[in-house]
């Protein structure tokens, strides 16, 4: 199975141009979480994010929080971590299992915005090629890693997690080398917080951000058919190295 490309662009036409939405980031509501209107709402720099009962609310903050490879910062100390201390870093081996670790009650707060059907939507984006996990791993055991969605050139983040220091920021570090390996010039991270401020995210104005989708073959004039393909590859990551090997599926 694969997606309805003309169903993806038909979907793009009907959500409203970027810079009306509110000063909180809210743009419109409704619609479903299919794999061809999700893929259209990313391509123009929106996303999803509601709680549980709600309808579905469509977002594009402005500013917006990217982070550019080139100015991913990462400590010597957590460099030490993965080498010296059993830390082991895969792609795409616990997708599902990742985003219940990202679901999950945090100590701040028990709620969560990854609901029944959000898990379900992106785990169908997954199986299509189109949604991405690094993970990290501890004699076996998954204590981290992040998701989100890989189109054209550009990785727009979802979420991450932790249940052992360091192991969210190892697997941006995977993910960073895997953006770095493919070309790829943006990630977006939506909203700024302070742990990605310390690895090197930066907020862009809203029409920069537009800017940068257009770089990267997506915004409101995608390259077309080349930008709606999934990557089609996976990587394995090579303790000694420290770094990935491209491994075809």
């Amino acid at each position: 199975m694969s997606v309805d490309v003309e169903q993806i662009l038909k979907y793009r036409t009907l959500f409203p141009k970027w810079s009306l939405a509110k000063r909180w980031g809210l743009l419109c509501f409704g619609g479903d979480l299919s794999p061809e209107r999700l893929l259209a709402a990313y391509s123009l720099g929106i996303f999803p994010w509601y709680n549980e009962g709600d309808p579905i609310y469509w977002w594009f903050t402005n500013p917006r929080a990217i982070l550019r490879p080139e100015d991913f910062h990462l400590p010597k100390r957590s460099l030490r971590t993965l080498k010296h201390t059993g830390f082991r870093l895969t792609m795409d081996q616990a997708f599902a299992e990742v985003v219940r670790g990202c679901a999950a009650p945090r100590e701040d707060t028990a709620e969560t915005w990854i609901t029944e059907d959000m898990f379900e939507a992106y785990t169908e984006l997954h199986r299509l090629g189109y949604a991405h996990s690094i993970e990290t791993w501890l004699d076996d055991e998954l204590v981290g890693g992040l998701y989100g969605l890989g189109i054209a050139q550009a990785f727009f983040g979802e979420s991450m997690f932790h249940l052992k220091s360091e192991a969210s920021r190892l697997a941006l570090y995977g993910l960073i080398q895997i953006l770095e390996a493919r070309g790829i010039k943006l990630l977006d991270c939506q909203q700024e917080t302070p742990h990605m401020v310390r690895m090197g995210s930066t907020n862009v104005p809203g029409k920069s951000f537009q800017q940068m989708l257009q770089a990267a073959g997506l915004g409101s004039k995608p390259k077309h058919p080349e930008c709606w393909q999934p990557w089609g590859v996976v990587y394995e990551f090579s303790d000694c190295s420290s770094s990935w090997r491209l491994k075809s599926k």
